[in-house]
Order: C-alpha cells, then sequence, then structure tokens
C-alpha cells in the first residue's frame, strides 16, 4: 500500500471529513491531531469490532450478506499485512480506524463504505479500547499469578528461615522468610482481583452508541456485544462513547500493584547490600560498573522500584484529562490511550523482571538469622512469658522487660547471654525456664496465632496457595 496523497503537509482535502472543509489541516494540525503512532496497537479490535458489527448489520438486514462477506474477507487480508509488516499507515487518515476503511476500500471498493453504517469513530474508538483494555486486565492477572507462584515456591523452601523483622526498618521481632515473601502474596491477590473486578464492571459493549445519540437502524447491540465477549450493551449511549472510567480504573489498580512491587524492589535493594548481606541475585539480575569492578548492582529490582513513576504517571495524567470534559466526546480523549499503553507495558514488564528475581534469588540463611538475634528481638517473648508464668499485667512486664534489655545494653549482651541473677534483679521471680522462650526459634513457632509467622502456618499457608494458583 502507498501513502495517500494527503500524507504530504497541505496536501489537499482530508478523506475522512473532507466534504465539510474546501482546503485540508495545517502541517502542524495533522501532526497535533493524528493518533495512528500510538493507537495503531489497536488494529486487532478494530478488526475484530468490524466483523462483528459488518455480521450484525447483516443479519439486521441493513447490508448484504455479500457485502458482509467481501468485508470481512478484505478484514482478514488487512489483518494479515499488517502482521506481515506490510501495511503502509498513513498519518494523514488519523487513526487505526480511518487506516483500516481506507485500505479495506481499497481492495473490495463500495462495500467498504457501508460498514460504518449506524457506527461513529466515537463508539468504535471506545469499543476498541475496551477490548484491548479488557485483554490487558486478562494478561496483568495472569502475570500476578505466575509472580505468587514463584514467591509461594520461595516461601516452601524458606518456612522455618528465621529473619528480623522490621517496624520503622529497626529490628522490630523474628519472624520467617517464609512469612515475609507470603505477605506479598496477599497484596498481589488483592491486586489481581483488582484487576478482574475491574475487567467485570468494563464489560459492557458501547459498539451501535454512534456519536452519542444512539441510531435511526433497527440494530441489534445484544449480537455485537455477545459475539465480542461482552456481558451486555452499554445502557446510555451519551455514556458509552464518553466514559474512560474502565482505564482509570485499571490504571490505579496497576498504580497500587506497582507500589506493592516497589516495595519489595525496595527489600531486595537493602538485603543485596553489603550492610545486610541477607541475599544475593545472580549475573541474570545485576549489572556491574564502568569504574568500580568489586560492584553487583541490583538494577533489575531499582527499575522496577521506579516504574511505579511511570504508572502512577498515566494514572493522573488520564484523570487530569477527563476530569473536565462535558459529555459527550471531545478530542482530549484521544491522549487516554498514550498514557494507558505506557503504564501497562511498564508494568507487564516489572512483573516479569520481578517473577524472574525472586525465582533467581538466594537467602543467607546465617546472615538472616544472625541479625534476627541481634536488636532485643525476642524482647517481646520476655514480656508475654512475665504476663503468663507470672501473672503480670502486660503494661508492668513491658516495663519489666525493658529494664532488663537496658542492663544488656549495658552489658553490651543479648536477652538470652544475662545471668538468671541479672534478671532476678529487676524481677526475684523470673525462673531459668525464661531461657527457652528467648531464642529466635522458639519466638517464631510461638506466633502460631491465626496469620501469625510460626513455621507450621507457614507451610499450611503454602499448601493452600498452591492449591489457590494451581
Amino acid at each position: 500500500m502507498t501513502d495517500h496523497p494527503s500524507d504530504k503537509a497541505g496536501g489537499g482535502k482530508s478523506q475522512i471529513w473532507g466534504g465539510r472543509f474546501e482546503r485540508g489541516p495545517a502541517a502542524v494540525m495533522e501532526e497535533i491531531n493524528t493518533s495512528i503512532d500510538v493507537d495503531r496497537r489497536l488494529w486487532r479490535e478494530d478488526i475484530e469490532g468490524s466483523k462483528a458489527h459488518s455480521a450484525m448489520l447483516a443479519a439486521a438486514g441493513i447490508i448484504s450478506a455479500a457485502d458482509r462477506d467481501a468485508i470481512h474477507g478484505g478484514l482478514d487480508r488487512i489483518a494479515a499485512e499488517i502482521e506481515s509488516g506490510g501495511f503502509a499507515f498513513s498519518r494523514a487518515l488519523e487513526d487505526i480506524h480511518m487506516n483500516i476503511e481506507a485500505r479495506l476500500k481499497e481492495l473490495i471498493g463500495e462495500p467498504a463504505s457501508r460498514l460504518h453504517t449506524a457506527r461513529s469513530r466515537n463508539d468504535q474508538v471506545a469499543t476498541d479500547f475496551r477490548l484491548f483494555v479488557r485483554r490487558a486486565c486478562d494478561d496483568m492477572a495472569a502475570a500476578i499469578r505466575a509472580l505468587q507462584q514463584a514467591l509461594v515456591e520461595k516461601a516452601a523452601q524458606h518456612a522455618a528461615t528465621v529473619m528480623p523483622g522490621y517496624t520503622h526498618l529497626q529490628t522490630a521481632q523474628p519472624v520467617t522468610f517464609g512469612h515475609h515473601c507470603l505477605a506479598y502474596v496477599e497484596m498481589l491477590e488483592r491486586d489481581r482481583t483488582r484487576f478482574l473486578d475491574a475487567r467485570k464492571r468494563m464489560n459492557e459493549c458501547p459498539l451501535g452508541a454512534a456519536a452519542l445519540a444512539g441510531v435511526p437502524y433497527p440494530i441489534d447491540r445484544a449480537m455485537t456485544a455477545k459475539a465480542l465477549g461482552f456481558d451486555r450493551p452499554t445502557a446510555n449511549s451519551l455514556d458509552s462513547v464518553s466514559a474512560r472510567d474502565f482505564a482509570l480504573e485499571t490504571l490505579a489498580a496497576s498504580s497500587i500493584c506497582a507500589s506493592h512491587l516497589s516495595r519489595f524492589a525496595e527489600e531486595i535493594v537493602l538485603w543485596t547490600s553489603p550492610h545486610f548481606g541477607f541475599a544475593a541475585l545472580s549475573d541474570a539480575f545485576s549489572t556491574g560498573s564502568s569504574i568500580m569492578p568489586q560492584k553487583r548492582n541490583p538494577d533489575a529490582a531499582e527499575l522496577c522500584r521506579a516504574k511505579v513513576g511511570r504508572i502512577a504517571g498515566g494514572f493522573t495524567a488520564l484523570l487530569i484529562v477527563m476530569k473536565g470534559l462535558p459529555l459527550a466526546y471531545s478530542k482530549d480523549m484521544q491522549e487516554d490511550k498514550a498514557a494507558t499503553f505506557q503504564a501497562l507495558d511498564d508494568l507487564a514488564l516489572a512483573l516479569a523482571a520481578m517473577a524472574g528475581m525472586v525465582a533467581d534469588i538466594r537467602m543467607d540463611e546465617q546472615a538472616m538469622r544472625a541479625a534476627a538475634m541481634r536488636g532485643y528481638s525476642t524482647a517481646t517473648d520476655l514480656a508475654d512469658y512475665l504476663v503468663r508464668k507470672l501473672g503480670l499485667p502486660f503494661r508492668d512486664a513491658h516495663h519489666a522487660t525493658g529494664a532488663i534489655v537496658a542492663l544488656a545494653e549495658k552489658k553490651n549482651a543479648r536477652l538470652d547471654e544475662l545471668s538468671l541473677d541479672d534478671m532476678r534483679g529487676v524481677e526475684r521471680r523470673i525462673d531459668k525456664d525464661v531461657f527457652g522462650h528467648l531464642t529466635v526459634d522458639a519466638s517464631v513457632a510461638a506466633r502460631a496465632s491465626y496469620g501469625g509467622t510460626a513455621p507450621a502456618n507457614v507451610a499450611a499457608e503454602v499448601r493452600r496457595w498452591k492449591e489457590k494458583l494451581a
């Protein structure tokens, strides 16, 4: 296919809406108006929607069966041309919809001109975009599930591996690394269901709403909705063409998911630093330095951490585009796709990279255990011992434990390195069995309440998640 004459600046009337205008657009107008560089990736959805529309038109007696067959044959040929790289996209034709329609007319002639009966580019693009975002929601849900599966496998390997748990990035209490992994599995499940919820809400078909008011033809919108896999047609023609909340909801879900990935990525950056020394990534997910030969940089994690800025930026950009638009369609809405495409591409890449890193990362169990033993991480276990064994009110037990921790700090010793006499100097009723409660293993094993970090809990949750994600 050759370029159209109007591809050149000042190349005459528009082939799209030239009947109303005597002159073609200025070059700068063409530049700001065209969207083909962005929306060309909707070609599959556009052909799918056009086939459904033409089949409905024929079934309703609005076009002939022969026209329908010619349209479908031409659309199939266009799909083959695009897939093979043999389709010449024209910027003068503005968008993917008119590019396909113009090529269809070259291929089959007059029947192509009947395809746009009872349809506008407004409901056409709304339908194409919903199809694309709906498919993206399915893809994101699948990618999230793959990451969850990687995390569950890692949790299974480390159900009893002790590490320090943090609040304020200060040592708090011992936890298991398996439990830590499963925390992200829970977050990601909420992310996954957010995409599925968004998909369910957007699964209504705008096709047939036309420009904004509906059409005077006896169309069957339920037929096109069913053909395209929608649950039903949209119920209001104005809303049909002006709504982009389905994209906003998907971008909001993407932003939340990206924030979860960013949190985990930050932990990988910390864990792989020599100051923590908890983990290492292989060469597959690390880079070096151009000047410092000893460096192994967790660049994949850092880039996943950064993606949330672009993804949340896409959500904000579209939200601001939509916030002041009167009903129904405005050209501002052409800006919806660039932000959405970029955000979804970024999230898909980040999810794949994170799943790769989770499978790749190797944890140093000894280093994590040693870190868990520092910082008086079993102090709460001592307070709980005083409550259970001696019947102290928790606030009194908390006070006594604080005094014992202060003593340990003065002696530069761990709690389990203090003598029984040291402890009895604070609370005389403490017995020697207290030391059995002050190990990190005893601490995590004791946290057997529902949702707790006990290794038995982790093993049970691993089994549950494996079954759920299978």
